[in-house]
């Protein structure tokens, strides 16, 4: 018995795993195909067809006896430079032109690309696309002239892609779309049609312009003429209509105004009447309003004592009851009290000990930083000021040496020019200097005897001995005692002019005379 249950569960195991693999197999053997490709089944797909093309769904694939590749819809373009195509009238053409063209989803077009096209590149299809397109391009343009390549595009695009097209389908492509760029050709024939159209439609226009601009001139000198007539009725029309409206106007404007006065009138009248009534009124309902109002005072003047006194004996007992209330209340809460302010007095000396102790270490941190902070300020700031009075003397130094450069190079100018002036003659420039300074040496000497403190002078004046009196003398001699501006001069090595007067040599005095004076 328990050897056919094992034999039975082998049989079941085995028979699970190749459901199993069947299953995965069927999975893998199912091809789904994408909307933008064409899935090709080929192999054994039936008699009679060597390929079976799907686009769009899916189908299982036979393991070793089908297999199965996609090919892509995506649509190819291919430049074609077509150059020296033969016309109708063997004038050699260049037709570039651009073609794009894919794999068509008809039923008998897909097996033809299946057939010839699985397996090639991208390149590949286009070479073999490109090499029909200019073999069928060659033979369209050989039989139409230059006039129906030219000037008829819509027929020769029509028998290119008629003709290109039908071949493309012998290989499973379809003809998307064909763009020819500038058709030109190698003797000019094409753009010589081109000047003359162009020539023609100038021409044309100018003719039409020239019939626009006299038609356009009649009718202006027509439209001026009827503007001219219709704009004279139309003022006299305006004017009659002016005048009739000015005298509705005024006939209306009186009428208003008389119309509007009375009913001013009217309106003011009504207007007092109902102010008066409406004043006295006004003045009754304030009496009854006022009577009203002190007897409805009194009522309840007289219900609230009533209610004070029944509210007074209310308040009475309560208050009893809360003062009995409170004082068992109170003893309560004092000894709570002072057992909470007895616990809150040594947290709070606790808190302020570490307080004081916290705040007297961040005061020293502080006072510390601060001391440093205050030292580098200040060495800063004394750097700075000294950098500043170095650089302002050093700035003032630079400019009295450049104000005493600019001085003495304007004094060397100045001397040049004088000495230039003077003939290149040294003394000559000099005696002009010192004629220069006469006057300030005249000052000089004025504040030289201004300027002496003399408290008393007493002169005994004897009388006259025929030179004078001891007082001028005393002056003159005085006077004489300062330098002369001739000695100056002389001193200065300068030759004064004769004008300014000359000093007169002492005369010699003999060796007896002198002896003589010295004796007496």
């Amino acid at each position: 018995m328990f050897e056919s249950i094992t034999l039975l569960g082998a049989v079941i195991g085995i028979t699970g795993a190749a459901l199993l693999l069947l299953a995965s197999v069927a999975i893998k053997q199912y091809k789904r195909c994408p909307s933008n490709k064409i899935l090709v089944i080929f192999g054994k797909v039936g008699s009679g067809k060597s390929a079976k093309c799907i686009h769009g769904g899916g189908t299982f694939v036979i393991p070793l006896i089908q297999d199965a590749l996609f090919m892509s819809l995506q649509p190819m373009p291919i430049e074609i430079n077509l150059t020296g195509a033969l016309s109708k009238q063997n004038i050699r053409v260049n037709v570039p032109s651009t073609f794009t063209v894919a794999i068509s989803t008809d039923s008998i077009i897909m097996v033809n690309a299946a057939e010839r096209l699985l397996g090639l590149t991208e390149e590949q299809i286009k070479e073999q696309a490109k090499d029909i397109i200019l073999g069928q391009l060659r033979l369209v343009i050989a039989t139409l002239t230059i006039e129906e390549i030219n000037k008829d595009r819509e027929l020769f695009l029509k028998q290119v892609n008629d003709n290109v097209a039908t071949e493309l389908h012998k290989v499973g492509l379809q003809l998307i779309n064909v763009n020819i760029k500038d058709i030109t050709d190698e003797s000019g024939y094409i753009e010589a049609i081109g000047k003359k159209s162009a020539a023609e439609a100038i021409n044309k226009a100018k003719v039409e312009v020239a019939q626009q601009e006299r038609f356009g001139a009649v009718g202006e000198a027509r439209a001026t003429r009827e503007r001219t007539v219709e704009v004279a009725l139309e003022n006299t029309e305006t004017e009659k209509g002016q005048k009739e409206a000015e005298r509705n106007k005024r006939i209306a404007t009186a009428q208003y105004e008389s119309e509007a006065a009375i009913s001013e009138a009217k309106t003011l009248r009504e207007k007092d009447v109902q102010i008066a009534g409406e004043r006295a009124e006004s003045e009754v309902g304030l009496k009854r309003a006022d009577a009203q109002k002190r007897i409805s005072v009194a009522e309840l003047e007289a219900q609230t004592t009533t209610q004070e006194n029944l509210a007074r004996a209310q308040v009475v007992e309560s208050n009893a009851s809360l003062a009995e209330r409170n004082a068992t209340a109170n003893q309560r809460a004092e000894v709570a009290n002072a057992l909470a302010e007895k616990e809150i007095l040594r947290a709070q000396r606790e808190r302020e000990t570490a307080r004081l102790e916290k705040e007297e270490l961040v005061q020293e941190e502080i006072n510390k930083l601060k001391i440093q902070v205050e030292a580098d300020a200040e060495a800063e700031r004394i750097r700075r000021v000294a950098q500043g009075e170095a650089d302002a003397i050093l700035l003032k130094y630079k400019a009295d040496a450049e104000g005493l450069r600019q001085l003495l190079q304007a004094k060397a100018e100045g001397y040049e020019h004088i000495i230039r002036a003077c003939g290149d003659n040294p003394n000559m420039a000099a005696t002009l200097l010192l004629l220069e300074k006469l006057e300030v040496i005249v000052e000089k000497q004025v504040e030289a005897i201004s300027n002496l403190k003399i408290d008393k002078i007493t002169v005994w004046d004897s009388g006259s001995n025929g030179e004078g009196s001891s007082t001028s003398n005393f002056l003159r001699s005085m006077v004489s005692s300062l330098p002369p501006l001739q000695e100056i001069a002389r001193q200065a090595g300068i030759e004064l002019p004769g004008y300014l007067g000359s000093i007169k040599e002492p005369a010699a005095i003999p060796v007896e005379a002198m002896a003589s004076q010295s004796a007496s």
